[in-house]
């Protein structure tokens, strides 16, 4: 069996996954970084410290080129070296160890899926989620609800395109500074991809 293809998202309350402006060398825009603020207590027994270790603890990563590349590439390591596919529509001839990039949505699914093993699947950036949302290929949403109102910036569902989709709060924990929310998905959109 296989483990679940959940997204691992800090947003603020009014929707925004980073400040306005990013770009690279500023991947998280203006004051985008206090939406990871929550992280400062990755190392704690506390709920954020959980939330932090079952990310470190998935089995492989997908993520969408532009979250890859304004992310430097995690340098060639997300984490622990687990493998990183990144969906995009450009396919690059050569891939950085450790790197594939796929542009079919149901085929990077299941190259993460095959890879994590009984393991989660990390998924990072807006891209990625709703591409794989409208594929039907997402499990879960973790946000990382942060109490703030940046009024601007890259909104993780802005345009989603996929229709109604139902979600089952699976589970609720309350830390300084964030609110770590984990959804299941019930009803998927299909669609190519």
């Amino acid at each position: 069996m296989s483990g679940p293809l959940r997204l691992y998202m800090s947003m603020s309350v009014d929707g925004f996954i980073t400040g306005p402006d990013d770009h690279h060398g500023q991947g998280l825009g203006r004051d985008g970084g206090r939406l990871f603020n929550w992280l400062d207590d990755r190392l704690s027994a506390g709920p954020s410290g959980d939330v932090y270790r079952e990310g470190q603890a998935t089995g492989a990563v997908i993520a969408g080129r532009r979250t890859f590349e304004l992310a430097d590439r995690w340098h060639g390591d997300h984490h622990n070296g687990v493998p990183i596919l990144i969906l995009t529509h450009r396919v690059d001839d050569e891939a950085p160890p450790g790197t594939t990039f796929v542009s079919d949505v149901v085929a990077c699914a299941a190259q993460a899926r095959a890879a994590a093993g009984d393991r989660a699947v990390l998924v990072h950036g807006a891209g990625a989620a709703q591409a794989l949302l409208r594929a039907g290929e997402l499990d879960e949403l973790e946000i990382n609800l942060v109490p703030v109102l940046p009024g601007a910036g890259r909104r993780l569902f802005g345009a989603l395109e996929t229709g109604h989709i139902e979600l089952d709060l699976v589970r609720r924990l309350e830390a300084r500074d964030v609110t770590h929310l984990r959804y299941r998905v019930l009803s998927r959109a299909r669609s190519s991809g």
